[in-house]
């Protein structure tokens, strides 16, 4: 109970009474004004109830069950607002988020092929090639363990990097030489399929001075010339339907080289021909292996091409080998190497060794089986053991210089000096030769009026197995 406030002028206009009343009229106030306040309570109507923090006006008090009811349908409102929202707010950021992360796929090869080797394989990683288990020994004893060795496999780990670049190189031949053969007919000018392929080869291995590029001219040698054949600026030579055009052109990365060749017929009376120098190749690279002695190679493919023969206009003839042609050994920016793969037997009792590269390469032909030297020169490769040697003519001095930055060791023809804006510079390219920097490679001819054919890949001794890096679908 709360105290009654009883006026002041009450109680002191009652001064004079005595004690005794005064507090009877105190108590008899007191209780009066607790009655009244009772009354007041009792029939004073509710003004005002506070919901949710606003004011409601007077009369719109509600049963409480229902009042919880609506608040709980207000609340269901605002979390399926809110859910709503939010899921279009996801949407919408998702969407947004879709287009920064969507990422491109893989980029795949155009047509005509365009698209560098290392931009179609974002890895790094690059296709390896056929991977086959080394021959027996002459012992007999199996080669097999290699595949399984720790050690050959650590080994082979370690030179991961040399492979790889290999492979890239392997990889940017197989797809030029498959764009290649989609257009290439009889009618075209030599001068047009040498720059058409070179042009593509540029592109897939990403030309970039003596890191990457090619290593060396696109040989086309028809009918009796053999090897290194290319045109020089005005050739007018054209491709002939019963032409035999062999395709040698190289690739390379880091100065790993992939020397690889085909040949191409349209009449087809040359099917046996060709089919005899495939055969003969892969002969060789089946007997190559670690410690394989090279004449024993030789011995192989010499007699698998003389098993060979051919009728051409009405004519018989044995393919044989062309005995002064051979495989080579290739090293790091330098595409003959040292060792020779003879394709006769004879030849020398030198071994293959793990861990080299060789170029397995057979000729055959309808001729005398042996080349000499023709035609009009276009091959040129600077010496790769010539030391300092003192040059006295300045154009020769330049042309050095040009050799250097743009081929260093590497193979190159006089095409691709006019390329390069060079002019006049056949006196200089003949002072080099005569001093023994540069080393001329004339085209190389058998007997005139015979046909001649070549296949060759490149194979990798690992520790581990051979891989004939530049084998395709094709051959």
């Amino acid at each position: 109970m709360e105290p009654v406030a009883v006026p002041f002028q009450t109680l002191a206009t009652a001064w004079w009474l005595p004690a005794a009343t005064a507090c009877s009229l105190l108590l008899g106030y007191a209780i009066m004004a607790d009655v009244l306040r009772q009354q007041e309570q009792e029939d004073k109507p509710v003004q005002e109830i506070v919901l949710n923090g606003e004011a409601e006006p007077e009369g719109k008090d509600e049963d409480p069950s229902e009042e919880t009811a609506k608040k709980k349908k207000k609340k269901k409102k605002k979390n399926k607002a809110a859910a709503s929202d939010g899921d279009e707010g996801e949407n919408s950021a998702g969407k947004k988020k879709k287009k920064k992360k969507k990422k491109k796929g893989p980029k795949v090869q155009t047509d005509p092929p365009s698209v560098p080797i290392c931009d179609l394989y974002p890895s790094a990683v690059f296709p390896k090639g056929q991977e086959c288990e080394y021959p027996a020994t002459q012992d007999g004893r199996s080669a097999a363990w290699r595949t399984t060795s720790e050690e050959k496999r650590v080994m082979d780990k370690a030179n991961e990097e040399i492979w790889n670049d290999f492979r890239q190189a392997a990889e940017a031949h197989r797809q030029v030489r498959k764009y290649v053969m989609s257009w290439l007919k009889p009618g075209m000018t030599m001068i047009e399929i040498c720059e058409k392929l070179e042009d593509c080869s540029r592109k897939l291995i990403k030309e970039n001075g003596l890191n990457a590029g090619l290593a060396f001219p696109t040989g086309c040698s028809l009918n009796n010339c053999a090897a290194h054949y290319t045109p020089n600026a005005g050739d007018p030579t054209v491709l002939q339907y019963d032409d035999v055009c062999k395709i040698d052109f190289g690739t390379h990365i880091n100065g790993r080289i992939i020397d690889c060749a085909f040949t191409v017929t349209f009449n087809p009376k040359y099917d046996k021909l060709l089919e005899a120098v495939k055969d003969a190749t892969n002969t060789g690279i089946k007997c190559a292996g670690i410690d394989v002695r090279l004449c024993d190679i030789g011995e192989s493919i010499q007699e698998v091409m003389e098993s060979y023969e051919v009728e051409i206009d009405g004519k018989t003839y044995q393919v044989k080998p062309i005995r002064n042609l051979n495989g080579h050994s290739i090293g790091q920016h330098r595409i003959h190497a040292g060792k020779t793969v003879p394709i006769v037997k004879g030849g020398e009792a030198t071994r293959m060794e793990e861990g080299e590269v060789y170029a397995i390469e057979t000729f055959g032909s309808t001729g005398k089986g042996v080349v000499h030297d023709d035609m009009e020169c276009s091959h040129y490769m600077k010496n790769f053991d010539v030391g300092h040697v003192p040059i006295r003519l300045p154009r020769a001095k330049h042309l050095l210089n040009v050799v250097n930055e743009n081929f260093g060791t590497l193979a190159f023809c006089r095409r691709w000096l006019d390329r390069l804006g060079e002019s006049k510079y056949l006196m200089a390219l003949k002072n080099l030769c005569d001093l023994g920097i540069v080393d001329p490679y004339p085209p190389l001819c058998d007997a005139k009026g015979c046909y001649t054919a070549q296949f060759e890949h490149t194979i990798l001794l690992r520790p581990t197995c051979k891989e004939v890096v530049s084998r395709g679908d094709d051959y």
